[in-house]
């Protein structure tokens, strides 16, 4: 560890809107190991990886709908309830609906590239808000700084695939209230970060190989690992103030860019 960097106090509080089995569950586990009082926020908190999570890690299982202005509310009081004002935010939600993928421009129905766009960039807008509002009334860190907040992103954010018009709006989107907020919050020692990942990612399966249900099973390092991931999150939260980054590009080491 760099010596700039600020390690974790009990009071840091970690709040992963978008649970499920790989990055988020990732996040969970490494904050949690590092410190933090984790909550990990899903449509279904049941989902099984999230009761493990739950009983292995002691992580805080909340329900929300993030497209939902009240229940993104309701979620953040919640958490602050329960843990306390949030210093680590992250927001990992994908957002594309069944039957998006891969369709034409000429083809994709005009409610489900809305429904995407609300799913991602407008629920990101939602807990970016919540997040801006109670780390300003933070206390700051010995560092300066009152909090994290983190965008997943993809590729789209980057260039608009063909055959993918509402995931490249929505990616677009995102990074765009990402760096907006970032002007706007940096100044006042918010460190807003956009993470645009360049891979598909195979997280660990039961039998211990890392595999994605589209992309089959990782073959060395050619998907990328959503614990690495959860690292570069860690230390995003843990950089000194003189060098945050604003944008951090992920991809495997094989990967066509």
């Amino acid at each position: 560890m760099d010596q700039h960097d600020t390690l974790p106090s009990v009071q840091d509080v970690a709040i992963i809107v978008g649970g499920g089995p790989g990055i988020s569950s990732s996040c969970a586990r490494l904050f949690a190991e590092n410190g933090m009082r984790v909550g990990i926020a899903a449509r279904n908190p049941d989902k099984s990886v999230l009761q493990n999570l739950e009983k292995t890690h002691g992580v805080r299982r909340y329900a929300c709908d993030a497209t939902e202005p009240a229940a993104v509310e309701l979620l953040f009081q919640n958490v602050v309830r329960d843990l306390g004002a949030p210093t680590l935010v992250v927001h990992n939600i994908d957002g594309r609906v069944p039957g998006i993928f891969r369709m034409g421009i000429t083809e994709a129905d005009p409610s489900m590239v809305l429904d995407t766009l609300r799913n991602s960039a407008f629920s990101a807008y939602l807990v970016g808000q919540h997040a801006a509002r109670l780390m300003r009334e933070n206390k700051p860190s010995p560092g300066g700084t009152k909090g994290t907040i983190i965008f997943t992103n993809a590729s789209a954010a980057l260039k608009g695939f063909p055959m993918s018009a509402a995931f490249a709006m929505a990616c677009h989107a995102k990074s765009g209230l990402a760096q907006s907020m970032a002007r706007e919050l940096m100044p006042e020692g918010i460190h807003v970060a956009n993470v645009p990942i360049d891979a598909a990612i195979g997280w660990t399966q039961e039998d211990g190989t890392r595999a994605h249900r589209l992309a089959g099973t990782t073959v060395d390092d050619n998907m990328a690992d959503p614990d690495c991931i959860a690292e570069t999150y860690l230390h995003l939260h843990r950089q000194h103030r003189s060098t945050w980054a604003f944008e951090v590009v992920l991809r495997p080491w094989v990967e066509k860019w």
